[in-house]
């Protein structure tokens, strides 16, 4: 892209794939960098280019091995500051941690804080995430922060169906559901789901209309399966012609199963080899916040003139 060199674009080990992708749509180069593992698992990191004075990115999603990656990624940071990077700008397509977001019981840690707090303290100036599991994360940081929407990416997956319904498969992602149920000016149902264990939950009431009409589940993210396959038997028993699912993140356990939805689309903010979903790119989505960006361009308008 023109004005390339006022920028530089880098990777942890996270996400290659992705940080590759995302440099095409920039028209960069990934910046040199060498990440290795000593013998007792520390990391260890070497910018292998100057950065003196330079606005830099970091690609990386903390997820899969997030203590890993997140450790990682605060040694890319530090020894980006030291090498005198102007700024230090984090792409985090999956904030881990993002759902240890309060106190659940009387002596739990708020983690997500912790992440926010690690990141600022070790160098961070802005943070470009998406679909955070809730937006009172943002309030954790005193940098700025962008929280980007999957929606018009996985939107495209939705087009064609004759009597689409968005259905939220638990009380917290109705806001969501509701901004789908705007773009495809259809209805929406929810679900009152009810969770027993990490792995286990349990569905309650359905409160909308899902008789003869395609459901679209919507959620954040997926890593067992288990809700979105209970909204699905919900939906079915309720009458609903199909089933598939928008998914933000996937974080897929070996167990993840989907019976009952006929597709399941996700995005690639996290690397996933799992046959059981279609992955949609979000690199133009990044790219194109990026851009706005440097350009000092709103981001938030951006929705409303995206062609992806």
């Amino acid at each position: 892209m023109k004005g390339q060199d006022s920028f530089l674009l880098f990777t942890g080990s996270s996400h290659e794939s992705l940080a590759g992708e995302l440099a095409r749509v920039l028209d960069t180069s990934l910046g040199k960098i060498q990440i290795e593992t000593f013998p007792d698992g520390e990391t260890g990191v070497e910018v292998l280019q100057s950065v003196r004075g330079r606005r830099v990115f970091v690609l990386q999603s903390i997820a899969i091995n997030p203590n890993h990656f997140l450790m990682e990624l605060l040694i890319i940071i530090d020894a980006l500051k030291r090498a005198s990077a102007k700024s230090i700008e984090l792409v985090i397509p999956y904030f881990g941690y993002a759902r240890q977001d309060r106190k659940g019981m009387e002596r739990n840690p708020i983690t997500a804080k912790l992440v926010a707090d690690l990141l600022q303290k070790a160098g961070a100036a802005r943070v470009l995430t998406m679909d955070l599991h809730t937006e009172q994360i943002e309030g954790f940081f005193n940098i700025p922060i962008d929280n980007l929407y999957a929606r018009p990416v996985l939107m495209k997956s939705a087009e064609g169906l004759q009597s689409p319904v968005i259905v939220s498969p638990d009380l917290g992602r109705i806001k969501m559901a509701r901004h789908f149920a705007e773009e495809l000016k259809c209805e929406i149902a929810v679900i009152d789901k009810k969770r027993v264990s990490p792995e286990n939950v349990e569905m309650g009431a359905l409160i909308g209309n899902v008789k003869g009409k395609d459901v679209i589940l919507v959620d954040d993210i997926v890593s067992t399966g288990k809700t979105l396959e209970i909204a699905a038997k919900v939906c079915t028993l309720n009458g609903a012609k199909s089933c598939r699912a928008l998914v933000s993140h996937a974080l897929l356990s070996e167990k993840a199963r989907f019976d009952g939805i006929e597709e399941v689309i996700v995005t690639n903010s996290v690397p996933s080899s799992n046959k059981r979903v279609k992955q949609v790119s979000i690199a133009p989505l990044l790219g194109e916040a990026i851009k706005r960006g440097l350009k000092g361009e709103s981001i938030s308008s951006m929705y409303r003139s995206m062609k992806i």
